[in-house]
């Protein structure tokens, strides 16, 4: 019997073959070749993306259609994606919580870094409605999604001592007119008086 990456690896041929065909013909009768043969790279990871979620949705147990697809199934795809993750997140046990660079390795749980899976996200919610779907319909966009990514960055910020707030725009000092006129003119010189 295959295993589960041989299936995957081969539906997911399948379906770049067919996304490639579809894309070759709406090229040819809607736009023309030069805009068509250069995607950006957000583009084509928002298309590899989509294929991947796509192909989530074929191998879960039972299958699920896009259309009965919910912000739990997003949920669970997203913690489906964390067994492939590259960030160290310590536990609240490890005794190198919240060090941002620790000094010796622990057997703490590689996950997906919430800015990945933050970005990840916002591609398949534009690709959902790019692909048909109704923007009040978006499971990418259900508050349980919000709200699990909003959890696993203050997760992360704790267990890993980075803080992703963002960054406050510096107020400029408000000068008063007296001041802006005079900042316009050239110091005065001592022989005037």
């Amino acid at each position: 019997m295959d295993s589960f990456g041989e299936v995957l690896e081969e539906e997911s041929s399948k379906i770049n073959i067919q996304t490639v065909n579809n894309e070759i013909s709406a090229a040819s009768s809607s736009a023309p070749a030069s805009t068509s043969t250069s995607s950006s790279r957000y583009e084509n990871q928002k298309r590899r993306d989509w294929n991947t979620f796509g192909q989530y949705l074929k191998n879960h147990r039972p299958p699920l259609t896009l259309s009965r697809c919910s912000g739990a199934h997003v949920l669970e795809f997203l913690r489906y994606l964390d067994q492939f993750g590259k960030t160290k997140v310590h536990t609240p046990m490890c005794p190198f919580y919240g060090h941002p660079n620790p000094p010796a390795p622990c057997p703490c749980p590689l996950k997906q870094a919430w800015g990945s899976l933050d970005a990840l996200v916002g591609r398949l919610r534009a690709a959902f409605e790019e692909n048909g779907g109704k923007p009040e319909t978006n499971p990418f966009g259900a508050r349980a999604v919000r709200l699990y990514l909003r959890e696993v960055r203050d997760l992360q910020s704790k267990a890993r001592g980075v803080s992703y707030e963002k960054k406050k725009k510096r107020k400029r000092p408000l000068q008063s007119p007296q001041q802006s006129s005079s900042s316009l003119l050239p110091p005065p010189s001592g022989d005037e008086a």
